[in-house]
């Protein structure tokens, strides 16, 4: 599958549309719509899941689709089920023109948890970073919203906010019948697979924007200065290094992070680009080798997952997994699920969350949170507190 503006397809580019079950995914490569009901793929999220994803894409050829492809949604936890969907054709479609302007809005019903319960969440993990059992965690935090969201408006929202991001909506599986949109603009690629070239752009170290031109330029100085998001940044490139560099028989990793901007935060990013050995390993088996890293789990892994189940008063479910695509040949690019929610007929659910290591404070945590839920925040029209 190559990229949207010259991307392989069954058909012309056509206009930004959505419809229930469809699934949209927009990058810096690539623009395109996967017209539903699309087939989910049964089957766990572990190393199984590569083997299903072939046999279905395999099917969908034999049964007479030229080029197929597989989209969807990887959850946190790989103990969870996916919502990976095969398509046997994907469209390119324009960039979205409907009305951008703010969401019609709606008002907040609820914190999971709640602020003193998310500055108590980052103490105790503090006491474990102390105490030695874990040197990274990533907490997170839910916001309710009474609010009726049209996808294709808020998705065109995203898009003109962060046109750089990897904007997504995936249908989510309902087991009570209740239909679930994963929506979301995400400025984190995971890992990309094209050929024998794999990237990865991770970010960790965060600080919220200012409208002030030159407060803006102070904080994105000093969180490339600050020690302390550094520190967290570097748990995020070793541990993806560590996974690539075995795969790779060349692979570049800058000594330094750069700044990386969205319309609401500054972030510290890395560009990690490789050559694979085999380039069998496709971008769904890079993924789910990453997958979860520091950047959204903590480390070690294990140590970190066990101090998110203890904290978290809550399931992540989609949050903070993977959103994407890969095709026939494996390549494919997988985003960080960040910056997103899941709506429902009438109400939306918000995620947030920031990296506490030894230096972090429990108020600057749950501000950083708050500065990250503006995105989607914003376009959903949300103007109450968060």
């Amino acid at each position: 599958m190559t990229t949207t503006t010259g991307k392989s397809s069954a058909s012309a580019i056509e206009p930004f549309d959505h419809r229930a079950g469809d699934f949209l995914f927009f990058s810096p490569h690539t623009r395109f719509r996967a017209r539903g009901p699309l087939r989910r793929i049964e089957a766990p999220t572990g190393p199984e899941l590569p083997t299903a994803v072939a046999g279905a894409l395999g099917a969908a050829h034999d049964a007479g689709a030229p080029n197929p492809i597989v989209v969807g949604a990887l959850p946190f936890r790989p103990d969870r089920p996916s919502a990976i969907y095969c398509a046997d054709t994907v469209c390119p479609v324009l960039e979205p023109d409907i009305d951008a302007s703010p969401g019609a809005g709606g008002s907040v019903i609820g914190h999971t948890p709640d602020g003193p319960g998310y500055r108590a969440g980052v103490r105790r993990a503090l006491a474990m970073i102390e105490g030695g059992v874990v040197d990274k965690v990533v907490l997170s935090r839910a916001v309710d919203v009474d609010c009726a969201a049209d996808v294709p408006s808020v998705v065109a929202r995203l898009a003109a906010r962060d046109p750089h991001a990897y904007v997504f909506a995936t249908e989510l599986p309902a087991p009570d019948e209740t239909p679930a949109t994963l929506v979301g603009a995400s400025p984190e690629l995971l890992v990309a697979r094209h050929g024998a070239t794999v990237t990865s752009h991770p970010l960790a170290g965060s600080l919220p924007r200012s409208s002030d031109s030159r407060e803006d330029r102070r904080r994105a100085e000093a969180l490339l200065a600050s020690s302390k998001d550094t520190t967290e940044h570097a748990f995020v490139v070793d541990a993806i290094a560590a996974t690539l560099r075995p795969r790779c028989r060349a692979l570049s990793v800058p000594a330094t992070p750069q700044l990386t901007r969205t319309a609401a935060m500054w972030h510290l990013g890395t560009p990690i680009v490789g050559e694979l050995d085999d380039t069998s390993i496709g971008s769904l088996e890079l993924a789910l080798a990453l997958h979860p890293t520091p950047a959204v789990c903590g480390s070690p892994r294990n140590a970190a997952l066990a101090a998110i189940d203890s904290i978290e008063p809550y399931d992540r479910g989609f949050y903070t997994g993977l959103v994407g695509w890969s095709d026939g040949s494996g390549d494919g690019e997988w985003a960080v699920t960040i910056r997103c929610a899941v709506l429902g007929e009438s109400t939306a659910r918000l995620y947030a969350g920031a990296g506490i290591v030894a230096a972090s404070d429990p108020d600057a945590e749950l501000a950083e949170t708050t500065a990250k839920l503006a995105t989607i925040r914003t376009a959903l029209g949300i103007t109450d507190p968060t």
